[in-house]
Parts: C-alpha cells; structure tokens; sequence
C-alpha cells in the first residue's frame, strides 16, 4: 500500500498559498483493510475514509466511467489495481493531478508544475468533458488565482465551449450550480468566474439573466463603459473590494437584471429598471435555490439602489419609508448593505472607480437620527395602543425634518 498527498494541499504549496485541508490518496488497498486499520468509510458512492486520529479524507485510487448523464453520471471503479496515474487522470486540472508521497517526491505525469509555472488552467484528459460541472469549477479557479496571473488554456476554452453548446450544462443540479457560484462569489476576483462562463457561451445556458445584459446600452454620460453587463462586473469586482459578504457581493451582480427588459426603442434610457429587476431576481434565486436571506437582499438592492445615490435630495417622509421598506429597525446590517452595493454600483463605472460616495455617511446619520426617536419617548408621553406607532412615525418624520434643514443649511 501507497499513501500519497494530492489535489489542492500540494498545488498551494507550489503557489506558496495556505494549504487548509490534506487530501490522501491510497493506492494498492481495499476497503476491508483501510476498516481493519480503523478508517471509517464515508459515503455510498465513492470510497473513502477518514483517518482515525487526523479525519484527513483517504481515498482509494479508483477510475471513473460515464454511464449517463449529469455530474452524477458515473461509474466508479476501485481496486488494489489501479495505479496512482490512472487515478491522477481522472482529475479536472493538470494544476490538481499532482501527487506527493510521504518522502516529499513529486508525481506530475501531467505536467501541472509546468502550468503551474506558465498559470494555465489547463484539462488533464478528454475525460474532463464527460462532467459538466467542470467548467464551473475552471471558471472558479480561474477567479481564485486570477490575481496570480493564471488564465484558461486555449484548448481547454475550447472544450468548455463544445460542453456549453451540447446541452450538457443543462443537466446539472441548481444546488451545485449555486454551491460553485457561491464558492466564486468568495474569491478575490468573482467578476472573473462570470466572465469566464461568458466566454464559453455558459453563461448564457445557466445564467441568462446576466448574459442578457451585455449589449444592452447605458447613456454614456454616467456609464463611460456603456455596456450593462460590463457595468455589471465591474460593480461585482467594486462590491469584492468592499466587503467579504456573499449577500453584497451577490445583490451587486443583479442589481442591474431589469435593463435587460427595457424596449430596445427606449436605450439607452432605463426608466423604472429598478422594480421590474426584481421579478428577475427573484427568477434567478428560485431556479438556483439561493438562500432565502441572500435573496431578500438582492430584491431590495435592485429596487431601492438608484434611491439611494439621491439620498440627499429625499423628503424625511421618504427616508423614513426606505428604512422600514429595508426593515433596518430590526435587520440594521441591512443599512451597510444597501449602502455597499449602492456604492458599488456608483464606483463601478469607467473613470469613476476611485470616487468617494458620501451618500453613505448621509444616509447613516440620517438613520441614526431617526433611530434616536424610541418607542420608549412615545410611551413615557402617554401615547398607547395604535397610536404608538402613529406618535413614533410622526415623531421620527420631524427629527428627520429638523436634522436635514441643519444640513441644507450647511452646504
């Protein structure tokens, strides 16, 4: 028996990067003696097992057959036979099929580390063809290591193309689909996985709501870039500089899903684009099943985020509105959210990407002015039952009303 480390451990370890989990490849064992040695095996489908002591995941060396369709479409084969090569090619990337044994030798029949060295995403085999959620999982690489310089190799984009005309994108599973896309939404560079799906012709099959948007026109104006789609992922790549937050980072993406639906007779005019955005979202969200909390959040950000860029110019009346559309009296984590895609989107504009927005500042004091007014000011003035809340909005309207004469005044 052959134990080797593999996968991820030994690719960031080329690339100096923190190695965070150990995957363990064991070659010449079967699965009664990985149990006797005390491994507890994991899963039906695939063996594999949990060391004892570590938990580290070891694999038996195994190949795999397409039998249908799908990313679960396969016929896995395992046995004291199969060599540490065969299990190698069965990977995605040369940069993931490298072994390392215990002595520190490393095993590379693929050249990864010539990739590695030229940053190419490159596909072992033609086998890479045969599982569709491949080429999310290049689109994902290609946004984790895109400030590493590394790009998808030609003939690999060629692949990822024939799979995305074949209809093979379409079998797979929304919660995969959505586990990819939230894993890329993570990394420094999310505006590249999207892209890179773009360039395949992916997009398009599992995210038509974005793909829409390229070639849609914005006025030149206030959109140098002109395109809305390119406006799109420079509003995502503004949002990754702000926040780690997969809900910013999410509801900047759609923010902008209802210019797709403006008349072409009508650009590059998009009148009204907020609110009808938000039977988009919500479209998109329910095919991909995106967590109920993300969701809520980027219906709110595609209809409220042009409200607030004019935040300043809003009577209190409106403001106090906005604040109990968003509910901010008991999610207030919603204010900075709103706030980071609404700058987002104003940043992620040609020439304007190093702007200040200080409709943020202005919309915070304006909320902590308004928050300042409590329930317990309106109940110690003996107000009682329904008009409580009547008391407390009037109360919070003139607040509002009394703050924003001291700031009209002083600019």
């Amino acid at each position: 028996m052959e134990i080797y480390l593999v996968g991820g451990a030994v690719r960031d370890s080329l690339l100096n990067l923190p190695v965070s989990e150990h995957d363990w490849v064991v070659v010449g064992a079967t699965p009664e003696y990985m149990l006797e040695k005390g491994y507890q095996q994991v899963g039906k489908d695939f063996p594999v097992f949990l060391h004892p002591v570590t938990h580290d995941e070891y694999a038996l060396a195994r190949t795999e057959r397409k039998s249908g369709s799908g990313y679960n479409g396969f016929t896995c084969y395992a046995a004291p036979d199969v060599t540490l090569e065969q299990d190698l090619m069965r990977r995605d990337l040369t940069i993931n099929a490298i072994a390392k044994s215990k002595d520190g030798e490393l095993f590379d029949p693929y050249h990864g580390q010539r990739d590695i060295e030229q940053r190419l995403l490159r596909h072992v085999s033609d086998a890479f063809g045969e599982d569709p959620l491949r080429v999310l999982r290049v689109a994902r690489f290609a946004a984790r290591f895109a400030h590493l310089g590394f790009t998808v190799a030609p003939e690999t984009q060629a692949l990822m193309q024939q799979m995305a005309e074949s209809g093979e994108l379409e079998a797979l599973i929304s919660e995969r689909v959505w586990k990819e896309t939230e894993k890329a939404l993570q990394t420094q560079d999310p505006q590249v996985f999207f892209q890179v799906l773009r360039d395949c012709g992916a997009l398009q099959v599992l995210f038509p709501e974005i793909d829409a948007l390229f070639g849609v026109p914005a006025p030149e104006k206030w959109h140098p870039e002109i395109d809305t789609g390119i406006h799109t992922l420079m509003t995502l790549k503004i949002a990754s500089t702000l926040t780690p937050d997969v809900d910013v980072r999410f509801s900047a993406l759609c923010h902008d899903l209802g210019k797709a639906l403006t008349p072409p007779q009508f650009w590059p005019a998009h009148h009204g684009h907020g609110p009808a955005g938000v039977k988009l979202v919500e479209k998109l969200c329910q095919r991909l099943k995106v967590p109920t909390h993300i969701r809520d959040l980027a219906k709110l950000v595609a209809e409220f985020h042009d409200l607030i860029h004019t935040v300043n110019k809003l009577r209190p009346e409106t403001l106090l509105k906005l604040f109990d559309t968003i509910d901010v009296w008991r999610k207030p984590q919603r204010l900075e959210q709103m706030i980071m895609t609404s700058e987002a989107d104003a940043r992620g504009r040609t020439t304007f990407e190093n702007n200040p927005y200080p409709q943020g500042d202005y919309l915070r004091e304006a909320f902590n002015v308004a928050r300042s007014v409590t329930n317990k000011d309106v109940l110690d003035a003996g107000f009682q039952g329904m008009a409580i809340r009547d008391e407390l909005k009037k109360r919070r309207t003139q607040a509002l009303a009394d703050w924003k004469q001291t700031q009209d005044a002083a600019s």
